[in-house]
C-alpha cells in the first residue's frame, strides 16, 4: 500500500499546484462516488443510459474512487496500511459475530 501511495504523490508532487485542500477534495470524492453510482445504476439497476453517453466502467469510476482517496489520505499524512490494519482488527474482532459465516450454514 505505501509504494501506491508513493507513486500517486510522486504524480502529484509533479505539479505546482499539488494537493487540493481537503474541503476540495472531500467535494471531489463525492463527486467521484456520484460518478460510480451512476456507472452502477446503469449497469445493475433500471436506467440506461443516454445513447450520446460515453462508455466508462465500474473498474474506471472505482479507480477514481481509490486515487482520490490516497490523494486525501497522503494530504493528511495518513498511511493506508496502518488505517486498513486498523479496520480490519476492528472487522475481526468487534464485528466479528455480526454476520452469519459461510461455514456455520452448512
Amino acid at each position: 500500500m505505501q509504494e501506491i501511495q508513493q507513486e500517486v504523490d510522486q504524480y502529484i508532487s509533479q505539479f505546482k499546484e499539488g494537493y487540493f485542500s481537503p474541503l476540495a477534495m472531500m467535494a471531489r470524492m463525492t463527486e467521484e462516488v456520484g460518478e460510480l453510482a451512476r456507472e452502477i445504476n446503469h449497469f445493475y439497476g433500471e436506467k440506461p443510459k443516454k445513447t450520446d453517453e460515453g462508455e466508462k466502467t465500474v473498474e474506471e469510476e472505482l479507480g477514481d474512487v481509490f486515487f482520490i482517496v490516497l490523494c486525501f489520505a497522503n494530504s493528511l499524512g495518513i498511511d493506508m496500511q496502518e488505517a486498513f490494519d486498523r479496520i480490519m482488527h476492528k472487522f475481526n474482532t468487534r464485528d466479528k459475530d455480526r454476520w452469519t459465516r459461510i461455514e456455520e450454514t452448512e
